[in-house]
């Protein structure tokens, strides 16, 4: 069945112990086997539960892998960053912003995620559903109702926020992620990443932001 995001599993933000032994023996195992893989009698056998207590946290496969990914992201801060009301630092909020989500998507865990996904999207669309869901499509719909306030502020040009969102992000998403992706690099220092993030704060300003 199609999952609605309304049908997701919540965060494991503050999880039980049989919850944390369920999502860590998930994640072991689609991290090691792929999505496709993986049985839901296989997650409760390594995990230590019954069949029953399993279903009773996660009603399916991709539920749960939809709330390893929004536990994820809320742990990196990419879905709950509080953005700042009123009057704001732009370049100095969207440095921070650019560098918390460039940092989250090199992460060994979200890397392994992302190539989970990539591999089995095609033969389980509910799967790339929940990882767009809740990871790139949270993201961009808190980012674009923040550039939609800056805009409406005038401290922006007035465009599409959904499309300056996208395109911010994809300004972050340069050949470190590629490469990060194809393991052909060690991990980028921090020094490479914020290089990586001051010119996409910059490029992405030199588009939007409003003749002096």
């Amino acid at each position: 069945m199609a999952m609605s995001e309304t049908q997701t599993s919540p965060d494991l933000a503050d999880p039980t112990p049989k919850q944390r032994d369920i999502a860590e023996a998930a994640t072991r195992l689609f991290m090691a086997q792929g999505y496709a893989a993986v049985s839901m009698d296989a997650i409760a056998r390594a995990a230590g539960v019954s069949k029953a207590t399993l279903y009773a946290y996660f009603a399916s496969k991709d539920r749960l892998f939809a709330s390893l990914i929004g536990t994820a992201c809320t742990r990196t801060g990419t879905t709950s960053l509080e953005f700042s009301e009123g009057e704001v630092d732009l370049r100095g909020a969207l440095t921070q912003l650019g560098d918390r989500m460039l940092r989250f998507m090199l992460e060994p865990q979200s890397l392994a995620i992302y190539r989970v996904v990539m591999a089995e999207a095609a033969r389980f669309p509910e799967l790339g559903r929940a990882f767009y869901d809740r990871g790139a499509g949270a993201s961009r719909r808190r980012l674009a109702a923040w550039l939609e306030q800056q805009m409406q502020a005038g401290r922006l040009l007035a465009r599409d926020p959904g499309l300056a969102a996208e395109q911010f992000v994809g300004l972050l998403r340069t050949h470190l992620h590629m490469r990060a992706l194809l393991g052909i690099d060690p991990p980028p220092s921090d020094a490479e990443i914020e290089t990586t993030v001051a010119a996409a704060v910059e490029t992405f300003l030199r588009a939007y932001a409003p003749a002096a």
